[in-house]
């Protein structure tokens, strides 16, 4: 009987709850802040149980750390380092399904030395988009070709019939990991040169991205994409890309967004005198008309999408902000969480793409991969499914010692990519190619 311990009881955590709890070989530990969410969890699973934690409470954490075979860390982002080192500590291995930090990386000797394994990048993006990209490219290689050019872009989105609010977007995971990501600096590869993008002008310059039997989107650049040309493989490429999508006209109202501050993360000392009248108003050197400040502060009519969308969200209104300490960050967080949710009927969809132009010696190909999930109109959305069933899956499989890999890894390798996606086809999480092919000129 193996344990596995959840931290965090969110946005996503329900399939992966499902999907573990469904393996008769463990018993699982959900833990939260809010306890009743892990308690719902929890509900009417016999191997299953909740508990509540504050991770601030090194002594807790390590307490249930040292109960588990393996922790999976829903939590955010910034505390997977600390629950990393509990692990280390008791000798325990981790999943997740965030980034690799610089901080989590420093840790791969130390987590090799103790015959440990911490997956990481292990949800949708990262994750899904790093094991099908990883297929393509060594089938390519058994071939003999080589990537001249790779993009991938993938976005959690309303379904087109749900995308019915001027922000052009709902959120189906926690709003300020989005809002946060929005002002995220992006580095990528075009024809061989190097781009850089400064995170306040990540929105500035969108292209757009067609996507067959779906639509058009918006693409800006997600983070750096030049590491995944070493963790990739594919020394020589000459254009290395990674975006974000999103609805047409969304980069419109973020660009200007992060240019007035709403997105600054710097924290405030006045937010309980605040209303989000007098909030908005000191981005307009107090103006009492806030749209026509608007208007003079971004050189735009006061009747244009970005204004509207701000009036829309009700941040024109002398109603009381609802928290008390953070930034602008979490008071536009607490707007858009309250404003922008999924109803029970609505659904929720992921688009991932990938782009290759492959090089082989007789021939180039050009291939289009594409993954389209659609939530579960009052069930699992398509956010919750594609982030936390191939976190699910590698982590009953670190349990079963399936993954024999240590250290910090990401699903890259075909031992571990290979059985991740053939268990999501199960679940008709699919990724779809077309390859179009013509002769190498001579």
């Amino acid at each position: 009987m193996k344990h596995i311990l959840v931290l965090g009881a969110g946005f996503v955590a329900g399939p992966l709850v499902k999907y573990l709890t469904a393996w008769q070989g463990c018993r699982v530990t959900i833990a939260d802040l809010i306890v009743s969410q892990a308690e719902a969890l929890a509900a009417g699973r016999s191997n299953a149980c909740a508990v509540a934690l504050d991770v601030k409470d090194n002594a807790a954490l390590e307490q249930l750390v040292s109960q588990c075979d393996v922790t999976v860390s829903l939590l955010p982002a910034t505390e997977h380092v600390k629950v990393a080192k509990a692990c280390l500590k008791h000798k325990k291995h981790m999943a997740t399904a965030s980034y690799i930090s610089p901080e989590m990386a420093a840790l791969d000797t130390e987590a090799k030395a103790l015959d440990l394994t911490f997956v990481n990048e292990c949800g949708v993006d990262p994750g899904i988009d790093h094991m099908t990209a990883m297929r393509t490219i060594h089938t390519a290689a058994r071939s003999g070709g080589s990537i001249i050019s790779f993009r991938s872009y993938c976005g959690g989105l309303p379904a087109p019939e749900a995308n019915d609010n001027p922000i052009g977007y709902k959120f189906s995971w926690a709003p300020r990991g989005v809002l946060a990501a929005a002002t995220a600096d992006a580095r990528y590869l075009k024809d061989g040169e190097v781009i850089d993008v400064p995170g306040r002008e990540l929105f500035k310059h969108p292209e757009m991205v067609r996507v067959e039997g779906v639509g058009t989107f918006e693409g800006y650049p997600n983070r750096d994409a030049l590491p995944y040309i070493d963790m990739y493989g594919l020394a020589g490429v000459q254009t290395m890309f990674r975006g974000t999508l999103r609805h047409l006209h969304h980069c419109e109202v973020w660009y200007h967004w992060v240019q007035l501050g709403l997105l600054n993360q710097n924290q405030r000392r006045d937010l309980k005198k605040l209303t989000y009248q007098r909030f908005m108003q000191g981005f307009v050197n107090g103006a009492g008309n806030i749209a026509a400040g608007l208007a003079l502060e971004t050189d735009l009519q006061e009747d244009a999408r970005t204004i509207a969308a701000l009036e829309w969200l009700g941040m024109f209104k002398d109603k009381p902000i609802p928290i008390t300490k953070g930034g602008n960050i979490d008071v536009m967080a607490a707007r858009l969480l309250e404003k922008c949710p999924f109803k029970p009927e609505e659904r929720d969809m992921i688009v991932l793409q990938h782009a290759f132009l492959i090089q082989y010696p007789d021939r180039v190909e050009t291939v289009a991969a594409t993954l389209v999930d659609y939530g579960i109109p009052g069930g699992d959305s398509a956010m919750a499914r594609t982030v936390s069933l191939p976190l699910a899956i590698a982590t009953k499989m670190i349990a079963r010692g399936v993954i024999t890999s240590r250290g910090i890894i990401a699903p890259i390798a075909a031992d571990v990519y290979t059985p991740i996606l053939d268990e999501l086809a199960t679940h008709n999480i699919v990724c779809k190619e077309r390859t179009v092919s013509s002769k190498r000129a001579t």
